[in-house]
């Protein structure tokens, strides 16, 4: 029993430090990653689908999607981070698949959508996305990666800590 002790000191020592998260769950910030990230994969799909539409500035909206990822690529880049570590903290040993996997989804639903309507009404849906994102600014953005829609749910629950 002597022999553990030094390892049991160790780990009540490491739950004291470690943030209070239950398993997979996310933070408010992991939250607001997977939105952006969503939200850049369906801006995508979008794009792709509808680019003959919307020439604004002499870009279809491909290229307008393609502009709005520009300015914003530090912040897609931080939400890819930010999902990896979540991924890695909660023992995935291949966290760039899991994005991965995590973007093909997103990007395969509104596909769905797509293939499930003819392409106008798809785009007349669909396309004011693109123009609305990029006009916003990166505060706008953030507010709308963290607003949580109950028709669009984030993949894991929020923590405790992250709901009050």
């Amino acid at each position: 029993m002597l022999r553990f002790l030094p390892f049991l000191a160790f780990a009540i020592l490491l739950l004291s430090v470690a943030p209070v998260h239950a398993a997979g769950c996310y933070s408010q910030v992991e939250a607001e990653a997977e939105q952006g990230i969503r939200i850049h994969s369906e801006l995508m799909v979008i794009g792709l689908n509808c680019q003959h539409m919307g020439q604004r500035e002499g870009m279809n909206l491909y290229g307008e999607y393609r502009q709005f990822t520009s300015v914003h690529a530090d912040l897609f880049a931080k939400y890819e981070e930010i999902l990896m570590n979540y991924f890695r903290r909660n023992g995935d040993g291949t966290p760039e698949a899991q994005l991965n996997t995590l973007r093909t989804g997103f990007a395969n639903k509104i596909s769905k959508d797509a293939a499930s309507m003819r392409p106008d009404v798809f785009c007349s849906r669909y396309a004011p996305r693109i123009t609305k994102a990029s006009a916003m600014d990166r505060t706008a953005l953030r507010k709308w990666a963290s607003t949580f829609y109950p028709s669009h749910p984030v993949s894991r629950p929020l923590c405790a800590s992250a709901k009050g």
